[in-house]
């Protein structure tokens, strides 16, 4: 008896009445490749289109050749004026049907888009603290590692927060067993530590967590991270606490509300306006666990409480927001700064920073894997154009970073320019000591990222 197979999902349908596809704003984007398996079983690479800022869970799979198409939709011109100045075969009824899909799964400006936003913002207003993202699928690993493929989501729960708490401790013995000093003498007023993915950054997370081990818990916590994914152009605040398999880190109310009254009203609301921008921000997220497992909890059970904001780009604009509607680098720091003296205790800042970003993987031409001359400089020049930069860091130079990256165009992609300079402006600092610089590279040479773990003392 023969079965009936799937039925099959409808396409998306273009609107020839819609004005927002008939004239396609795209949001922003980034394209992956996505192997198929085109006739005759051959394997052939597509283009995979996702959403940046991943408010859209959709990805729309087409044709490579689209990639020049693609820049077009920017609301200016409509199907046919992207269809007459394609050419090269682009028919009406092919650019049509990709528009439909975007338009289904989000990825250009219109009802279905705003629906998805629009949801995404109820749930992160309804909520008082963001739950795990990254740091729930690092524990996921550890128990699938430990226990095997057949791991069910309820022992994932059971021994997510042991596990990861080992890893940590195991990543903290690694860096830190040939260190002549692996505890500081004081808890920092900051601390510079990467927002890599753990598998990729633990050894400078590692480097400078494992080291506060024995200093004075801090009252609070304010980590500044980089905004990857967010609409925000200028700083971008947050008004609520974090989540992990650890436990959860309160919002420092105190210290937001003070905030707030420093601000005023106007400039209150730029910082927080764009707070959505946070739900998949991985930049704060990633140091809560380290934040958790070293510090632990107060003799009322609660983890030290965090502040969190994202720092926009100071080379551009000269630290006003990119478009000067947004909150400004000068005076959000002029009131943290004002702030966290004001409510007193002990405040750790922590710079949520990695530093270049280089390989094909970012636009370069240069393959960065094997021992070929080309390749060797190549990393070579990266690594001292780090070093370079780490050393105006390290002497307190933070306008000459931000000059010298400015004239440089930041040849190698530092991404954390930012919350860099927003933690140095509001220490102050008289010492800063590099406890550790490290690069990582896949294994095709792709993709080279590097970060340090740095100590900041006034």
């Amino acid at each position: 008896m023969s079965q009936t197979p799937p039925e099959q999902p409808a396409q998306p349908q273009f609107n020839s009445e819609a004005q927002h596809q008939n004239q396609p704003k795209l949001r922003r984007v980034r394209g992956v490749p996505v192997p198929v398996n085109g006739p005759e079983g051959k394997q052939i690479t597509m283009l995979g289109i996702a959403d940046s800022q991943q408010i859209s869970t959709k990805m729309v799979v087409t044709h490579p050749a689209f990639q020049t198409v693609l820049p077009m939709m920017d609301g200016s011109r409509t199907i046919d004026q992207i269809v007459a100045e394609a050419g090269q075969g682009l028919q009406r009824p092919m650019l049509e049907q990709l528009v439909a899909q975007l338009d289904d799964a989000g990825l250009i400006y219109g009802p279905n888009y705003e629906a998805l936003a629009q949801k995404m913002r109820d749930q992160f207003d309804e909520k008082d603290t963001l739950p795990p993202g990254s740091t729930a699928q690092m524990a996921d690993m550890l128990v699938t590692h430990a226990l095997g493929g057949e791991a069910s989501d309820e022992q994932k729960q059971e021994m997510g927060a042991q596990k990861l708490a080992e890893q940590i401790d195991a990543w903290i013995a690694e860096a830190l067993k040939d260190s002549e000093s692996p505890s500081l003498e004081s808890l920092p007023a900051a601390i510079i530590a990467p927002h890599l993915d753990y598998v990729r950054g633990w050894m400078n997370y590692a480097h400078v967590y494992g080291r506060m081990r024995v200093v004075d818990r801090p009252d609070r916590i304010v980590i500044l991270g980089t905004n990857h994914f967010g609409q925000s152009t200028g700083i971008c605040g947050c008004d609520k606490g974090f989540e992990t398999p650890l436990g959860t880190c309160k919002v420092d109310q105190q210290l937001l509300e003070t905030l707030k009254s420093k601000l005023g009203d106007e400039q209150t609301q730029k910082m927080l306006a764009d707070r959505y921008d946070h739900e998949n921000e991985h930049s704060i997220e990633l140091h809560i666990p380290w934040i958790q497992h070293v510090f632990g909890k107060d003799a009322n059970g609660e983890y030290p409480q965090v502040f969190a904001a994202l720092i926009h780009d100071p080379t551009v604009n000269n630290g006003e927001s990119y478009d000067e509607n947004g909150l400004g680098l000068d005076p959000f720091v002029e009131a943290l700064k004002s702030s966290i003296g004001e409510v007193g205790g002990k405040t750790l800042i922590v710079s949520s920073a990695d530093l270049s970003h280089v390989g094909p993987a970012f636009g370069d031409q240069q393959a960065l894997a094997g021992e070929d001359e080309q390749a060797l400089q190549f990393r070579s020049k990266v690594a001292q154009h780090d070093q370079e930069m780490l050393k105006l860091v390290a002497d307190r130079k933070i306008d000459d970073l931000i000059s010298s990256m400015a004239w440089q165009q930041n040849p190698t992609r530092w991404c954390s320019i930012g919350n860099i300079t927003a933690m140095m402006r509001t220490v102050e600092p008289s010492q800063i000591d590099v406890l550790n610089y490290a690069a990582t590279m896949d294994p095709n040479g792709t993709a080279f990222v590097s970060s340090a773990s740095i100590a900041v003392y006034r």
